[in-house]
């Protein structure tokens, strides 16, 4: 399933815009990792889109992501695309072997936190965002209480990258894409 393809799907399932900029945030780490990794960008960007496409109509464990994969089965994605995708869910029972899952994995969690940690700042902003801040909110367990601190750590440690390098990367990852996912702020433009 090509890029494209993908994102046709998350607009037919996905209504929510946060939802969506989620979903392109993972996008925009994964493929700054498929590029880092020499992987295929393509097939990564697909996979990180399609990855939470079945969120609005199984919000819950454990349907989410296993009757999504059946959806996804029937409109002919891969098994790769599909197998990542359950692999993300801890829960799923599905183990990350493959780079393209691991780093799935470590992406997902650590997207949001950054989206959250950009909300907060004055200008709302990825490019207010660095390592030492996003570490202390991290240790804030009050702060985006949903995000699964736990996740982001093993994440970054399953995909064999330092924690604060991951973090960073997926800041920089985030800042490339910073108008299209509502990042950017009052003080950047398209051009930033």
């Amino acid at each position: 399933m090509t890029r494209e393809e993908a994102w046709r799907v998350v607009c037919e399932f996905v209504q929510s815009e946060s939802l969506r900029s989620h979903m392109l945030g993972v996008e925009a780490c994964m493929v700054a990792y498929a590029r880092k990794f020499g992987e295929d960008q393509e097939h990564w960007a697909a996979t990180a889109l399609l990855h939470d496409f079945d969120w609005e109509i199984h919000p819950a464990a454990p349907d989410h992501p296993m009757k999504g994969e059946a959806i996804l089965a029937e409109r002919g994605v891969d098994e790769v695309t599909r197998r990542a995708i359950l692999s993300h869910a801890s829960y799923s029972g599905v183990p990350r072997v493959s780079l393209l899952e691991r780093a799935l994995f470590a992406c997902d969690e650590i997207t949001g936190f950054l989206t959250a940690c950009a909300y907060v700042k004055p200008g709302r902003s990825i490019y207010e965002v660095d390592v030492p801040s996003v570490k202390r909110k991290l240790k804030d367990k009050a702060f985006a209480r949903k995000v699964s601190r736990e996740d982001i750590i093993d994440g970054a440690q399953e995909l064999g990258v330092p924690l604060d390098e991951h973090i960073a990367f997926c800041i920089e990852a985030m800042k490339a894409r910073a108008s299209e996912l509502d990042l950017a702020g009052a003080g950047h433009n398209q051009a930033s």
